[in-house]
């Protein structure tokens, strides 16, 4: 009987530590979609941004289709991209990602900012592909929509 007791035991703790080691794997799989999903954002902001400062040539079929882009992804059910326990702060993750906790401390906060951010992009869909004027002046509210979060849910590059 103790035999089986063992046996038991040590199936529980191998079975708790295979599934954490699972659990980091996933996390960090969860962390790369995520990074993934923002390098979607920085990639059509990059178009916008770059007509916006002049570096490029302002093109309305361009500007217009990347913000209704942006918009999507605004859009989307981001939510099992953000679990608790994939900050920066957990155990193994500090180098992996920028997310601070405050996104789960402070919940609702980040759900108002990523409202605002929608809302900007709403308007902004439907000015970019007017002309420079109207793109250049949806800027600033996008910006700062962005800004929003990552301003209190981004460690600092430097902090990274």
């Amino acid at each position: 009987m103790i035999k089986r007791k063992g046996i038991v035991a040590t199936l529980v703790i191998v079975s708790a530590l295979g599934s954490g080691a699972v659990f980091a794997e996933e996390v960090e799989k969860i962390i790369e979609a995520r990074q993934s999903f923002m390098q979607l954002y920085s990639f059509n902001l990059g178009l916008v941004g770059e007509m916006a400062k002049g570096k490029t040539e302002y093109d309305a079929d361009i500007a217009a289709n990347a913000a209704q882009n942006l918009l999507a992804l605004a859009k989307m059910n981001t939510s099992p991209m953000w679990p608790q326990g994939s900050s920066k702060a957990d155990a193994g993750l500090e180098e992996v990602t920028s997310a601070l906790p405050e996104i789960w401390t402070t919940y609702p906060k980040v759900s108002e900012k990523h409202n605002d951010l929608t809302a900007a992009l709403e308007t902004f869909a439907t000015v970019a592909g007017k002309d420079l004027a109207s793109l250049r002046g949806g800027m600033k509210a996008v910006g700062d929509g962005c800004k929003g979060c990552h301003q209190d849910f981004r460690a600092k590059k430097e902090d990274k």
